[in-house]
Parts: structure tokens; C-alpha cells; sequence
């Protein structure tokens, strides 16, 4: 099996490579920021933990998706919707 180069691409797939690699890395930049401003005790688990797994962990935009969705808690006092 002969293996694509990036010169063999189409644009708009080249376009798609370039698209996802921005939004994963917007995620990550975004799920990072939250973490560093929440304080540790509306965090499900270690800030360290999570925080490592966001940057080193190759996740196309899973992993910051998980932090939003399950990695976090509700500020106490506040009812969530």
C-alpha cells in the first residue's frame, strides 16, 4: 500500500486535516483555561491528571469534551438545569 503525502492531497481534504487540527486544539486550549480558573474542589478527579491528559493525549477533541462533560462540578449552591 503506497502512502499519501501531503502534496497528493485534494485541497478540500487538506482544508478538513487543517480544520480539525484548529478546533482540537481551540478545545484543548479552552478545556485547559477552564481547569486552571476552577478551583480543585468542583473538579472530578486531579487538575494534574486532567490537565496532562488534555495536552499530551491525542484525542480529536475528545478528552476536552469529557473534562466539560464529566470532569467537571457544579459551583456549590448552584442547581445545575
Amino acid at each position: 500500500m503506497v502512502r499519501k503525502q501531503w502534496k497528493d492531497l485534494n485541497p478540500r481534504t487538506r482544508g478538513l486535516i487543517v480544520g480539525a487540527g484548529v478546533i482540537d486544539g481551540i478545545a484543548k486550549i479552552a478545556a485547559l483555561v477552564d481547569l486552571l480558573q476552577r478551583p480543585p474542589e468542583q473538579i472530578r478527579g486531579s487538575k494534574r491528571a486532567w490537565a496532562i491528559s488534555i495536552v499530551l493525549v491525542n484525542s480529536i477533541g475528545a478528552l476536552p469534551a469529557a473534562y466539560f462533560l464529566l470532569g467537571r462540578r457544579a459551583p456549590v449552591g448552584v442547581v445545575p438545569a
